[in-house]
């Protein structure tokens, strides 16, 4: 994991690193690329080009921002959508079987 953005997960419980940690990785089998991982903007950010894909964690949730979460809002249904298109994942919540494209 690149150093600035452990830093920045490591300051978060540890269920919120846990979930982190398991959303970082359904990012890297979701590609067959090699990712950018960095912060930006203050954020976790992944890059593939110009696509991208942000964990952003609080105490309660981390937000999955990616231009993919509006293109596949229907497979999403289960959880909440932010006015700004992004993933709201809650503690203690299924994950099932998500991905990212």
């Amino acid at each position: 994991m690149n150093e600035q953005v452990k830093n920045y997960v490591d300051k978060y419980p540890s269920e919120i690193i846990d979930m982190y940690n398991d959303l970082r990785k359904i990012i890297f089998d979701s590609v067959s690329c090699e990712l950018e991982e960095t912060i930006w903007a203050k954020l976790p950010s992944y890059y593939v080009g110009e696509s991208f894909v942000r964990l952003i964690p609080f105490k309660d949730h981390i937000n999955v921002e990616s231009k993919a979460v509006i293109q596949h809002e229907e497979e999403l249904a289960r959880y909440k959508i932010t006015p700004k298109g992004m993933v709201q994942i809650y503690l203690k919540q299924d994950m099932g079987k998500l991905s990212v494209d």
